[in-house]
């Protein structure tokens, strides 16, 4: 555990509510017929974090203010548009999924909830520290482990599991090209490129005012492979649980929170009451991971808009000492929170900001690509040919699935 850091927490922010939602959406949608983008997403996502870590290291520099060394100020604010906008919808999306899951245990409107949920991650963001409390966090996203526990009690057909996970089952047709759209972008989000790159930054800071060794590239690539990792394991029993017990029972479509919480209930079948503690266990992940991931979103905004403008910024500072730093996350959680009291759809919202994460990601992923293998910026740790071959494997990954879902949405 010495050398895991921002690669964990930057995996385990990955499942966040609206990868939770996407994941589920896929297996009642589809059973195990997704299941194969994990195996492939794995891999990818593995090779760009590594680049964005590799970069942080590199340069000591956050990801936005690398590229205004190398390209014009046109490319480098159409990249932190890009984050902005991608965040801000992400935000709201996870705001509404967070209130909508409490609002399963609390009979509350959900915009108040939501609201509630608001102020306590500003306060716990920006008054004790997104480092020290997301410590105890992991803690709550261990409810997670529930998609495993209920996907081992109730799969039998391992086979076929097994079998889906490694063979490609493909459909033309926009729904379908939708999901796994929505599937790419919430495993490899914009936000963890950036939020990876600033963390590694932080730690060679934390490593020189400590007097302390600076983490090896070895450490850094365990770190990240294990964290992306973990994630993968934890979305590809989502899928399962939510194929077995939704959409083999006829639920293909994820309505509200109380469809997705049922795919916990054969864990607690038995008991009195099981619906409830069901509900109880699905609002405690989505919580957790609300807390987990929304400043995650709102601190990646904020590193990239800081970096733009050479504002003080960073996580250990206090309020007083990177104001404008702390603006951001502020203007970028309540600007989220806005866009729940239009009252929009919870989970189709998460599904539609992982989408707009899928297309974003790709003019992304050729930026970081073509930053890691330029040697005036990188210096030792340039990417070689195994790091340059997975970005340019991720970036036609993605780039074709978005050109499969413009095309069978116009001509399917």
């Amino acid at each position: 555990m010495r050398f895991l850091g921002p690669g964990l927490i930057t995996g385990a922010a990955d499942d966040d509510p609206s990868g939770i939602a996407t994941y589920s959406q896929a297996g009642a949608a589809y059973g195990f017929g997704q299941l194969w983008t994990i195996i492939m997403c794995l891999p990818l996502m593995i090779a760009v974090q590594e680049a964005c870590a590799r970069i942080g290291s590199a340069t000591s520099q956050g990801l936005v203010k690398v590229t205004s060394r190398v390209y014009s100020k046109r490319v480098l604010f159409f990249v932190v548009a890009l984050v902005v906008i991608a965040n801000v919808i992400n935000i709201g999306a996870d705001f509404a999924a967070v209130g909508a899951a409490i609002n399963l245990l609390v009979p509350l409107p959900i915009w108040l909830l939501s609201t509630i949920f608001m102020l306590i991650v500003l306060g716990l963001e920006i008054f004790i520290g997104y480092h020290t409390y997301a410590k105890f966090l992991k803690i709550l996203s261990l409810s997670l482990i529930s998609y495993v526990a209920v996907a081992l009690i109730v799969t039998n057909n391992w086979i076929e599991v097994f079998k889906a996970t490694f063979i490609p089952q493909l459909e033309w047709s926009s729904a379908y090209w939708y999901v796994i759209v929505a599937v790419l972008g919430t495993t490899i989000s914009p936000y963890m490129f950036f939020w990876q790159t600033a963390e590694e930054v932080e730690e060679t800071h934390y490593a020189q005012e400590h007097n302390r060794a600076q983490r090896s590239i070895k450490e850094i690539r365990q770190d990240t492979s294990i964290g992306m990792s973990i994630s993968q394991i934890g979305s590809w029993f989502m899928i399962i649980t939510a194929a077995v017990v939704l959409h083999e029972n006829g639920v293909v479509n994820i309505g509200t929170a109380a469809d997705a919480a049922r795919a916990l209930e054969p864990l607690v079948a038995g008991f009195p009451h099981a619906g409830t503690i069901a509900k109880f266990l699905f609002a405690m992940g989505i919580i957790g991971m609300g807390l987990l991931g929304i400043p995650v979103l709102a601190g990646s905004v904020a590193y990239a808009v800081s970096d733009a403008f050479n504002w003080r910024e960073g996580l250990n500072y206090k309020l007083k000492e990177a104001k404008q730093f702390y603006g951001v996350i502020i203007f970028s959680t309540v600007a989220g929170w806005v866009i729940t009291l239009v009252g929009i759809d919870p989970i189709k919202s998460l599904v539609f900001a992982a989408v707009i994460n899928g297309l974003v990601a790709v003019p992304l992923i050729f930026l970081i690509a073509r930053i890691s293998r330029n040697k005036d910026v990188m210096g030792e740790l340039v990417g070689k040919k195994l790091s340059q071959t997975m970005l340019t494997i991720a970036f036609v990954v993605m780039l074709l699935c978005a050109l499969m879902l413009i095309g069978t949405t116009i001509f399917a």
